[in-house]
This record gives structure tokens, C-alpha cells and sequence, in this order.
């Protein structure tokens, strides 16, 4: 059970619960999905591709304001939509499942409905609670940032919601998966004694095999990201205000590439001098390919960024906030740059981005610390071997 069909894969979010499908499907496993659609399909009837199964509701997610009013956080509270709950009561008639896997916080909405189903049987499959972020720690950074009062008192009640239902999922499931080491043990501090492992994302995008940084290159840094979730709005705006003039005083672009509303690019655009939002586009290579750095602005988020994988294999030197990413083996001054706040940040990369030297070092030792260590497969065989482990 998954928040929706991955495809297209944009933001990070997509990529992982997508590859995790893949890789399931890969080591063996028979799956079957049940997401929200993101296209039209029907509401169900299943669709078959590579051997996995799946189902996807037309339904239209359930809106914020509603959530408001229930007891899940809203994003579990929007897929609790009436074809996902007649799907998954009809897929749990069925029975003779394996293993039932809960694809991150927002598929919470269904543990009840899986506990009452199997209440008092024998023959319980195996749970496994997939977490994309230690949700509790996250989002309460989250709401903390929020600078509007009634806002911030909307994020802090959400944030509750999203804390019990994270600990009923750790507390009913028979495994769980974080996505970085620092999330295990966050973990580990209220459930010692539950079976856990870390399950980092694979990579499977494109490899540059050689690249060399030349002052031929514009004098241009990139962000790479989808800016829908407001956390991600907050980090880009924060940044921006900040770097842009630092940018362009120092005769240098700065590039936001990546999907978000339009409305909310066209005020950062108004303020700006030295940045540029692209929107939505159909690939981030060419923008990697003209860009000397790559930049992970997040002050709020933490946790694993795929993105940085993206920027570590397109070798792109990685100037980022300390403690912006993590799972990663990458090490300040010698494969990252990492700075305190958002102005050091700004001004490293604009004393650095001349520095052609400097930056091809940053980006080979970058790739080579990761090569080896981000394949899907292992990824796959991870979760059956859990799922068979009774």
C-alpha cells in the first residue's frame, strides 16, 4: 500500500516507493499495489505491468481542510479515499498474502482496517512499515518553522497526528525500515526491542562516466527539487532570499529547476535578480550539465535526499547546510562542502565557484566514495527476506 502510482517519478517520494516496488518485483516477489491513481483508470479494474499488479482509484485524494476534523494527519487522511477502502477490504477477503507492506506514513490510514481484518486469526501476514522520514522529529521541525501563528498551530496539531499514527504503525508492524541510520536509532529510543533495519534508496539514473568542470562553464549554481510540499517551498524561499543578492553581486546565476505552483515561483520571481525557476521540466541533465554547483539549501527536511545521488553520479560538486541530508558517505571538505546557515552557505559557493580545481576534486572523490553502495536489487531481496522471515 503505497499514497499512488509512482509514475512519473518527480520527486523523491515517487522515486523511492518506485523503486522499492521494482526491486520487490525483481527479487522474486508477487506484488500488488493499491495507490490513488495518478492518470484515470478504472476504479477497479487492476492493471498488469512486469509482473506486478495494480490498483489504482481514480479517487480524487481528500482535501486538507476535511483532515482537519479527523484523527489521521492529512497525509494519510487523503488517500482514505471510498475506492481505496473497497479495494483494500476486497483484497484482504481474498487473502493468502505473504507479507502486507505499509509504503510510508501515508498509508497509515489503513492499519486498522488490516488489524480488525486479521483480529484473532492465526494466519496474519507479515507487516512491514516502509518510513520515508522519522515523521515525528521531521514534522514538528516543520511546524516550528512555520513564521504565521494560525498556520503554525494547524502544522503543530497535524504533527500530533502524524506522531501517534507513526508509533501505532512501529508498535503493530513486524518490521520496520528507516531510511538512514540517524532514523533507526530516533527508532530504536522508544522500540528497542523491535525488528528494524536501515533500507537506503537505490539509484538507477543516469552515470556520468568522466567529467571536467572548466571556467567555460556559466558561472551558475543549481537546486534540483519538486517545491509542491511546503517544506521544500520554506527551504527554496528562505535560500533565495538570502542568496540571490549575494549572486548577484558576485556576477553569478543561481538556477531552481524543479516542479512547484506557479503562483508561488512567480513571487519569488518578482523579488529576484540573480535566480532563475525553470518550472517543471522534462529532464534535469542539461541543467547539471551547464551548472559548476549543485546546491541542498534544507533547513527543514533532513533525512536521505535522492537528489544528492542525483548530483554525486552527474558529478556535480555538492555545496549543502550541515545536517541538510543524511546516508550518504560523503565528507566535509573532501566530497562535500558543508556550511552552518544560509549565508555561509551563499557566500561558500560564490568564493568557490572559480575554483575549477577545487570543484572536479569535490565531485571525483564524491563519486567514488558512492559508487557501489546505491543498487536497487539489494534493495528488493532486503524486503522479501523480511517478509519470509517468520
Amino acid at each position: 500500500m503505497t499514497l499512488a502510482d509512482p509514475e512519473p517519478r518527480f520527486n523523491g517520494q515517487y522515486v523511492y516507493s518506485g523503486g522499492l516496488i521494482d526491486s520487490v518485483a525483481d527479487a522474486g516477489g508477487d506484488v500488488e499495489v493499491l495507490g490513488l491513481g495518478r492518470s484515470d483508470p478504472s476504479l477497479d479494474a487492476p492493471q498488469r505491468a512486469d509482473g506486478t499488479v495494480w490498483w489504482l482509484p481514480s479517487d480524487s485524494p481528500r482535501s486538507r481542510w476535511r483532515s482537519l476534523v479527523s484523527v489521521l494527519p492529512h497525509t494519510a487522511h487523503r488517500c482514505r479515499t471510498s475506492g481505496m477502502r473497497r479495494i483494500l477490504d476486497r483484497l484482504l477477503r481474498r487473502g493468502g498474502w505473504d507479507g502486507i507492506v505499509f509504503d510510508g506514513i501515508s498509508a497509515g490510514w489503513a492499519l486498522a482496517r488490516v488489524l480488525d481484518h486479521y483480529a484473532g486469526r492465526s494466519n496474519r501476514p507479515r507487516l512491514i512499515y516502509i518510513s520515508h522520514n522519522h515523521e515525528e522529529s521531521l514534522r514538528n521541525r516543520i511546524a516550528e518553522s512555520q513564521p504565521l501563528f494560525l498556520k503554525r498551530q494547524a502544522a503543530r496539531l497535524d504533527a500530533l497526528k502524524v506522531s501517534r499514527l507513526e508509533q501505532e504503525l512501529v508498535d503493530a508492524v513486524d518490521f520496520v525500515t528507516a531510511i538512514t541510520h540517524d532514523d533507526l536509532l530516533l527508532y530504536k529510543e522508544r522500540n528497542r526491542d523491535k525488528p528494524m533495519d536501515v533500507l537506503t534508496p537505490g539509484y538507477c539514473g543516469r552515470r556520468v562516466v568522466a567529467r571536467r568542470i572548466s571556467a567555460d562553464l556559466p558561472r551558475r549554481a543549481v537546486i534540483v527539487g519538486s517545491f509542491d510540499w511546503i517544506a521544500k517551498r520554506m527551504n527554496l524561499a528562505e535560500f533565495v532570499d538570502v542568496a540571490d543578492p549575494v549572486f548577484a553581486l558576485g556576477g553569478a546565476e543561481l538556477q531552481a529547476v524543479g516542479s512547484a505552483d506557479e503562483a508561488f515561483l512567480d513571487q519569488l520571481r518578482q523579488k529576484s535578480v540573480a535566480t532563475r525557476f525553470t518550472g517543471t521540466v522534462p529532464s534535469v541533465a542539461p541543467y547539471l550539465d551547464e551548472s559548476r554547483i549543485a546546491i541542498v539549501p534544507e533547513r527543514n527536511g533532513g533525512g536521505f535526499k535522492l537528489k544528492v545521488l542525483e548530483y554525486v553520479f552527474n558529478r556535480v560538486p555538492i555545496f549543502a547546510l550541515d545536517g541538510s541530508f543524511a546516508g550518504v558517505p560523503l565528507r566535509h571538505n573532501d566530497s562535500v562542502m558543508l556550511f552552518p546557515d544560509h549565508a555561509a552557505l551563499a557566500h561558500g559557493v560564490m568564493e568557490a565557484i572559480d575554483d575549477v580545481d577545487r570543484l572536479n576534486r569535490l565531485q571525483e572523490r564524491a563519486f567514488a566514495a558512492c559508487s557501489g553502495h546505491f543498487d536497487w536489487p539489494s534493495r528488493g531481496r532486503q524486503i522479501v527476506s523480511a517478509i519470509a522471515d517468520s
